[in-house]
């Protein structure tokens, strides 16, 4: 879907020459087409979650005759589950591990995924600063998963992703879904959950994996109740 100027503003909560301003001073992501610019939903959550730059619910909201069962990001979370003292001394080794680690059915090629994920990296870091990233993939249609998670590993050692603010990364969460659509629901919750103080203050702490939980249903009610109160 082709956002407007219009849209990315809502998105961000900014007036709409904010929005230009950062095509021009922060390399918001754009196109132009018939003198207008257009923006890509999935690239837009990238530069906000690199950029650490808030976002709104407004994101996450689905037309009423798209509306399916969408996944809560707690749910998510569990699928994939968490991980302490993640062995890796580099990108490859690192998400070799993370790969291994997931709970994935037999039919799933590791390899592929492990391959794929690096591939996206190649294109840009999914490094978000303060010692996070989120790596993930574009075409999540081809990967044939039954069930989307994201999965949160915490490294034994920090491993440099090439992050914007140049330091290790030493939280990852991967998230693999098995539709675009889904994809792009969940990278847009969990981006909006970590620009959220409290939720990042339990990640950041290494918690255990109920208090993680408990957050992340904490951060979906809260965008749960904001997609009502718009809708009445």
């Amino acid at each position: 879907m082709q956002l407007s100027v219009r849209d990315a503003a809502g998105i961000f909560n900014v007036p709409e020459k904010t929005v230009f301003q950062w095509i021009k001073q922060r390399n918001l992501p754009a196109y132009k087409i018939n003198d207008q610019y257009r923006f890509n939903r999935s690239e837009l959550l990238e530069w906000a979650t690199s950029t650490q730059t808030d976002i709104t619910s407004d994101i996450i909201t689905t037309p009423s005759d798209e509306r399916e069962r969408l996944p809560r990001l707690d749910e998510a979370l569990k699928t994939g589950g968490v991980n302490y003292d993640v062995p890796g001394t580099d990108k490859f080794s690192v998400l070799q591990t993370v790969v291994d680690l997931m709970s994935l059915t037999e039919d799933v090629d590791r390899s592929f995924l492990r391959q794929v994920l690096l591939s996206r990296e190649a294109l840009g870091s999914t490094a978000i600063g303060n010692g996070i990233a989120i790596p993930h993939v574009r075409n999540p249609i081809v990967l044939h998963i039954s069930s989307p998670m994201i999965s949160l590993c915490y490294l034994k050692h920090p491993v440099d992703f090439g992050a914007l603010d140049g330091r290790p990364v030493h939280i990852l969460f991967t998230l693999i879904s098995p539709t675009v659509r889904t994809h792009l629901h969940l990278l847009s919750k969990l981006s909006f959950a970590l620009s959220d103080p409290e939720f990042r203050s339990v990640i950041m702490s290494q918690r255990p994996a109920t208090n993680i939980f408990s957050e992340a249903a904490r951060i979906e009610d809260k965008i749960q109740n904001s997609i009502h109160s718009q809708a009445s």
